[in-house]
């Protein structure tokens, strides 16, 4: 979402960082997705998304595994939104990320005109911001202090 949000709102924004960002289909995505459609199907399991979702956890997993898994869905990028990007990007991503490979920050350095830092954190799953804190808010304090301010 802030990926296409920067391509949408151009020079109002200074910076991106994303975490896990998804930006195609991949293999990899959908079988994460079947496999936690999967586990969310055990009884109590739901309960998990209610802690965070109240009443609506059934509808925000229905709604995220049914989109993704679409037929109509399999050929969906972001690819036009990243070449309109103008500011700076860090993009993260952990390496036993379920849901996304390295493929994805290596695409939006890739596509996005402006120059992105990634960062490959090892041993980390889809929550970076909770599995390694201390090294993402380095790499964020890095990236503000090196190309957000310097603009």
């Amino acid at each position: 979402m802030a990926l296409v949000a920067a391509a949408e709102l151009g020079d109002e924004i200074v910076g991106v960082i994303t975490e896990a960002a998804q930006v195609f289909v991949e293999a990899r995505t959908l079988a994460g997705i079947r496999a936690a459609k999967e586990a969310f199907a055990a009884p109590g399991q739901i309960d998990r998304l209610a802690r965070h979702h109240g009443a609506k956890a059934r509808w925000v997993l229905d709604a995220w595994t049914e989109s993704w898994l679409a037929p109509a869905f399999a050929n969906w990028t972001i690819d036009a939104d990243l070449r309109r990007i103008r500011c700076p990007i860090l993009a993260m991503h952990g390496d036993r990320d379920d849901y996304g490979s390295r493929a994805h920050p290596e695409r939006i350095a890739a596509l996005a005109p402006t120059a992105a830092d990634i960062v490959w954190l090892s041993a980390c799953g889809h929550v970076p911001h909770r599995e390694q804190t201390d090294a993402v808010l380095t790499a964020i304090q890095t990236f503000i202090a090196n190309r957000v301010t310097s603009r």
